[in-house]
């Protein structure tokens, strides 16, 4: 099913992205993993702020081989002030794939390694005797950064991944009846093993719902592994991305204006009702006992003008929509019992709704 643009558009038609509903397409510029855009009727709006976010593919390039949707995910997550799970097997270069981000974008990052004896005081912060003054001092945890690796989050208690509840939500820190504000920007983005979960706790659903997105690393295709392998016989070394050329190429202060761009991306009324009636459907599923959340259908629009802004438009179309429905809703969806048994899954489901769900013309 096609959508008119004109009728979304505030100055004539041009053409949306008409990539797979199922992933995240790369930014402009890279490798598409998803059919690209149609040449534009009109040219498209230009931008500083995108041009250097759009720069970040080919730095991270050269680090991380492939990977070019959850590249295009991150942005996306910058970009909304939302954060991001990560999902996938062990050695698809989940960790190389953040500290290659920072890096491009010329942000502290911290990394913990998420374990069942971490405490919330490892995270957030504490307080520590001072015997020198007599007092107690505050020690900041390493959750004041701008990107925060939580690397294997489901292997924490539930007190330990709460910790995180309210940086994700306000950007601060309470200690001690005392509230600290954390850096801008700041995001968390954590990672879970999908085969391996003996010892694990899973996250529950109030707090899956704080990430605005789910991105699932493959893993490489055949040709992308021989390219891995001829890296590591070379000189490549993963703990000094400097050594490879990678440089930043965009700062804070350039995700601020881009982020000031984003909002005045353009939503006609039938889009924002194509989102609700998305998010409603799924509320209605025979196979799911939990549905999107009024958040969740909020969170969709976020990453649907993201999007549309990274593509350069000014405005959103279904079809955006359609491209984030998937990373942006899969974890906010709880499939019944019987359903798992038959083998269904939330993509599955998603790709039904979305299917059935009337695109605006």
């Amino acid at each position: 099913m096609t959508t008119d643009d004109s009728r979304f558009t505030p100055g004539g038609a041009q053409p949306a992205y008409g990539g797979s509903p199922n992933q995240i397409p790369a930014m402009p510029g890279a490798a598409p993993q998803a059919p690209a855009p149609a040449a534009p009727e009109q040219p498209l709006a230009t931008s500083q702020a995108r041009d250097k976010l759009t720069q970040l593919r080919g730095e991270i390039a050269k680090a991380v081989v492939g990977q070019d949707a959850a590249v295009t995910g991150l942005v996306i997550g910058l970009l909304t002030g939302g954060h991001v799970l990560l999902e996938g097997v062990p050695g698809v270069a989940k960790t190389l794939l953040v500290r290659s981000l920072a890096a491009s974008l010329d942000l502290e990052m911290t990394r913990v390694q998420f374990t069942p004896d971490l405490m919330p005081g490892d995270v957030t912060g504490s307080l520590i005797y001072d015997a020198n003054s007599a007092k107690f001092d505050f020690r900041p945890g390493p959750v004041f950064t701008n990107l925060l690796l939580a690397d294997e989050i489901n292997r924490t208690p539930p007190k330990t991944q709460a910790s995180l509840l309210e940086a994700m939500e306000e950007r601060q820190v309470s200690t001690d009846g005392v509230t600290r504000p954390l850096p801008d920007p700041f995001m968390v983005i954590a990672t879970q093993n999908p085969v391996e979960y003996e010892g694990t706790y899973p996250l529950p659903e109030a707090q899956l719902d704080r990430f605005a997105l789910k991105l699932v690393l493959p893993l490489p295709e055949r040709s992308e592994e021989i390219e891995v392998l001829r890296r590591h016989s070379g000189a490549f070394n993963p703990r000094d991305l400097s050594s490879v050329g990678v440089r930043p190429v965009a700062n804070a202060a350039d995700l601020a204006e881009a982020r000031a761009e984003v909002a005045q991306v353009q939503v006609h009324p039938e889009v924002l009702g194509y989102v609700v009636d998305i998010a409603r459907a799924t509320r209605t599923s025979p196979s799911l006992s939990l549905g999107v959340s009024p958040r969740g259908a909020t969170m969709l629009l976020a990453t649907a003008r993201a999007w549309a802004w990274l593509s350069g438009r000014m405005y959103v179309t279904p079809d955006d929509v359609k491209a984030l429905a998937v990373p942006t809703l899969r974890h906010r969806i709880q499939l019944r019992p019987e359903a798992e048994l038959e083998g269904v899954t939330p993509e599955g489901v998603l790709g039904t709704v979305l299917n059935s769900v009337p695109v605006p013309r």
